[in-house]
């Protein structure tokens, strides 16, 4: 009981201060805390952030946000615009990170850590054979998907691989996504196969943050993208639940015809058809590229990404075909 009133008697004095409509104003309103303006310590000050529904509140000194007001004044008796702070989705200020030879750096989509180097030995010519009904089946609907991208993108590979990879960058996150899910569930652990599915992912995602930068899509085909990916989505979650293997098959053969069309792409820049401009910085410091790097080295580097994916989800759909699962196995060595 005693235990009861004390927490009662806390919340009465604390309640007004944490949840008062005050509260609910604008990011940065700032509200006198506990301390008050006339408190002999250093006083703080509340900082109600909104989170959904909820508020995040934490504590700053008052004399950075004097030294913040001083600054904006003087801004705007100078006739400055108001800079605002690049900061983190969370409110939070990012560290500054430096690369080898300490230059800033600037990405905030990956790391240095995630860098890493494309293995170009790869078999790029290695085609999977269709055995099961299963198999003739994803590979009919892969051709069937390509039919239409061919007429609507023609020789347009720049805008090709941009809708290629927000399609391609799917897959990888749903079966993560689900394998993730079924290890909670089971009390189990994955033989390594949700960090490589989810690393597939990401790395796809880098490759449309690469061709991002090379094509920029018209607004139709930005359109194009959400169509896709939203009827893409939701067919490949139900065809990964009734069947991983025939997912995975399907994937495979999509990767396939990634190889080829990055091949294709090829053919064009060795020819002078499409202009070999400079590599972007971000594929550079992504792939490690040397600093003269142009498009075709970064086409090549992620053909053979497309490739070891390839690889990856045919040896997936391979185990289920053999009654394994795939937390029976280990992840490919290597994944990237």
């Amino acid at each position: 009981m005693s235990s009861s009133r004390i927490a009662g008697s806390v919340l009465k004095q604390l309640g007004p201060r944490l949840f008062s409509t005050a509260a609910a104003g604008p990011i940065g309103k700032i509200l006198v805390g506990p301390g008050g303006a006339g408190a002999a310590r250093a006083p703080s000050v509340w900082l109600g952030l909104p989170i959904g529904s909820f508020r995040c509140i934490g504590t700053v000194p008052v004399e950075s946000i004097g030294r913040e007001e001083s600054r904006a004044a003087g801004d705007a008796a100078g006739g400055k615009k108001d800079e605002k702070a690049v900061v983190s989705y969370w409110g939070v200020e990012p560290p500054k990170l430096v690369r080898e030879d300490g230059t800033e750096w600037k990405w905030s989509c990956f790391k240095p850590w995630d860098t890493y180097s494309s293995n170009l030995s790869i078999d790029l010519g290695k085609n999977h054979v269709p055995v099961t009904w299963g198999d003739k089946l994803a590979r009919l609907t892969v051709k069937s998907l390509r039919l239409p991208t061919d007429i609507f993108f023609q020789r347009r590979y720049g805008c090709r691989a941009m809708m290629l990879e927000t399609v391609a960058a799917v897959p990888g996150m749903v079966g993560g996504m689900l394998l993730h899910l079924r290890s909670l569930r089971r009390f189990e652990h994955s033989g390594g196969w949700i960090k490589a599915l989810l690393e597939e992912a990401e790395n796809e995602r880098m490759h449309l943050m690469t061709f991002m930068e090379v094509s920029q899509p018209r607004w139709y085909e930005r359109a194009l993208v959400f169509t896709v990916q939203g009827v893409f989505f939701n067919a490949y979650f139900i065809a990964y639940l009734l069947s991983p293997k025939l997912a995975h098959r399907m994937v495979g053969y999509l990767e396939e015809e990634a190889v080829h069309s990055y091949t294709e792409f090829l053919k064009d820049l060795e020819a002078g058809k499409i202009e070999n401009v400079p590599a972007p910085a971000i594929a550079i410091d992504y792939w490690r590229l040397p600093p003269n790097a142009t498009l075709m080295d970064v086409v090549k580097v992620v053909r053979a990404d497309e490739a070891h994916h390839r690889d990856v989800n045919h040896f997936a759909s391979d185990i289920h075909y053999q009654g394994h699962e795939l937390r029976d196995l280990p992840a490919p060595l290597g994944y990237h």
